[in-house]
Parts: C-alpha cells; structure tokens; sequence
C-alpha cells in the first residue's frame, strides 16, 4: 500500500466513541495539495458537517504552501468532501436519528491523490473517558504481569 499520513487526530479517540469510519476524498486546490506533500497540515479542532447534499470539512488547517503566489487560499476554509451520493445519504440518517457528528481522523496521501478517513462519532462524557483510561491501565498492567510470569 502507498499511504503517506500527513496528519491524524489524536484526540479523536479520547473524545468519542467511533461508530463507523470512510474514506473520502477531497477537494483542494494546487498550492494547498503542494503544502500538503510538504507534510504540513492540522486536524485538531476539524469537524465535518453535512450542508444540502455535499458534506464540508472545517477547520481544517493547511498552511499556505511558502513557494506560492497569489494563487494561495485561506489556511482554514471550508473544504468540499468527495462522497457518493448513497453514502452521503446513509450518513445524513444516521447524523439525524442518532445525535452523531463527523469527525476527520487520518488525512493521507493513497496512490498521489489525498484522502480524508471521516468517522460517525458521538461524544463521550467525562465519566467514560475516566472509564476508558481506567480500563488502558488495567490492560496494562494485566500484560506486565502476564510477561513477568511467562519468564
């Protein structure tokens, strides 16, 4: 496979609970894919929102790419993302039923063309991220000693 990451929401995790995740593409234009290949992007604070029929991406920073002209845009515009539109349906049910949001995890480059993995989330409360990291440390701890008596 020939995915170069260039950015990924850690805190994605930490946040929410990830219910189901998809590759989108994405609308950019010349000088943002060239400061893309630079490696230089943010998805901290980014979300997705569904408007109409096409679903946008805010937030988003990629900084202007240094080489340019005037040809550069805003670092953090709104950008179109590229979905079916059977895809962009099913998300938009389950964004009205369920209370879910959009979130971007991993921004990547796949065979030269950049891809945006998205994810259905809903939001955890502060007592299941305790529970969470409660639940790490156990794990943890379980293997140490699982290792500490296979010796």
């Amino acid at each position: 496979m020939d995915d170069k990451v260039i950015a990924t929401n850690r805190k994605a995790h930490h946040d929410y609970t990830i219910l189901e995740s998809l590759e989108a593409g994405i609308q950019l234009k010349g000088t943002e894919v060239k400061s893309l290949r630079t490696g230089k992007a943010s998805l901290a604070d980014s979300f997705a929102r569904l408007e109409g029929d096409e679903i946008f991406v805010y937030n988003m920073h990629i900084p202007p790419y240094e080489f340019g002209n005037i040809a550069n845009v805003e670092s953090k515009r709104p950008r179109k993302l590229l979905l079916h539109k059977k895809q962009i349906r099913r998300f938009s049910v389950e964004l009205a039923q369920k209370s879910l949001t959009l979130i971007p995890l991993k921004l990547y480059f796949k065979d030269g063309i950049a891809k945006l993995e998205i994810a259905l989330a809903k939001g955890k409360k502060i007592y299941d991220k305790r529970d969470a990291v409660k639940k790490r440390e156990s794990d943890r701890e379980l293997k140490r000693a699982m290792r500490s008596r296979n010796r």
